[in-house]
């Protein structure tokens, strides 16, 4: 039976954001805008073992969603036996998947057989000349094939994360609604979030919730809301025919108060907020043979103590920019999301 633990602000300690590499296949303008990054040291990264034996000792003090992620986490090899291994943890209730599809289509059948769930899938737009300029790579079609792919197969739930930047693709909400509503799967529209690598963040850029639901009102006419989990960061709405999709407003309306995941880097770093400065290496007493119970302890203190409320705190900036600087990234990577798994 799983310990539940709370934080400072009374959050239970529920789900774990796994990062199994640093390194992405695409250059996204909101998450890896300049031209070179500091990349951890492969020999630093977690292996499989290390990571099974992290999230086992997680779940034992109440987490039980487990999100793999990246970079792109289908770039880590082999990463099928890492689902395999989680999935055998009978105190997970879920364990998912986001990816920027570009290889997703050659590794999902594997992936499903392996033990995985729920997969989602970034894709911020569907014309091929404006991926380009987002991701810097022509890539669109494999990631259409593939989210048409997992579409037709039985995971109990298959999403698109679209990431809304004001002059770039807030034309695309209606498509990307028509999109999802073809293949029978959500999109999720996403506030541009000033974290990490988002070097060029301004406010004139964030396509916020309002005017999302009224650009998506305009279009379809009346919207309700929709049953949602309080503790997820979207918000779910619902159009006149029954289809659903969500936003994730956490620029302007942060869910801090709610918030029951941390994160772990692919070296094994441990974030409880997405904004954090620091965070708790657990690769070096992993390596040391340190026992269960005093892991567990070291996570026990970590969660008690945390008062983390960083979207919350940054909406409250005066003359707010970006969250750290390009010359503070490649001093220490970990501060980049694509490091600490956004």
């Amino acid at each position: 039976m799983s310990e539940q633990l709370s934080d400072q602000l009374d959050r239970p300690l529920r789900s774990l954001r796994v990062s199994v590499t640093d390194r992405c296949n695409l250059r996204c303008q909101y998450c890896m805008p300049e031209d070179s990054y500091a990349w951890l040291p492969k020999g630093d990264l977690l292996t499989f073992e290390e990571i099974a034996r992290a999230v086992g000792l997680f779940s034992v003090l109440g987490v039980n969603k487990v999100r793999l992620t990246g970079g792109e986490p289908l770039l880590r090899r082999n990463l099928p036996d890492l689902v395999r291994l989680i999935a055998g943890n009978e105190r997970l209730s879920d364990l998912a998947l986001t990816t920027n599809g570009m290889l997703l289509a050659e590794q999902a059948e594997a992936l499903r057989s392996a033990g995985l769930v729920r997969v989602t899938v970034s894709l911020d737009t569907l014309r091929a000349d404006r991926f380009l300029t987002l991701t810097r790579r022509y890539a669109l079609e494999p990631v259409l094939e593939a989210l048409a792919m997992v579409a037709e197969m039985d995971f109990q739930s298959v999403k698109i994360d679209a990431v809304i930047l004001k002059g770039s693709n807030e034309d695309e909400l209606v498509p990307l609604i028509e999109h999802s509503r073809k293949l029978g799967v959500e999109v999720r529209f996403i506030e541009y979030m000033d974290v990490g690598g988002a070097t060029r963040w301004s406010f004139e850029r964030v396509f916020t919730k309002t005017e999302m639901l009224d650009a998506i009102r305009k279009h379809y006419g009346t919207i309700s809301n929709a049953p949602s989990d309080p503790s997820s960061p979207a918000r779910r709405y619902q159009l006149k025919d029954g289809t659903v999709f969500g936003i994730i407003a956490s620029a302007t309306e942060p869910f801090c108060r709610t918030c029951d995941r941390s994160r772990l880097t692919a070296d094994g770093i441990w974030y409880r907020c997405l904004y954090a400065m620091e965070g708790t290496d657990l690769r070096k007493p992993l390596r040391e043979n340190t026992s269960d119970a005093e892991l567990i302890e070291l996570l026990q203190a970590g969660w008690a103590s945390r008062e983390d409320r960083g979207a919350e705190l940054r909406k409250e900036v005066t003359n707010r920019e970006a969250l750290v600087e390009p010359d503070k990234l490649k001093q220490d990577p970990h501060l980049e999301m694509h490091t600490r798994g956004g």
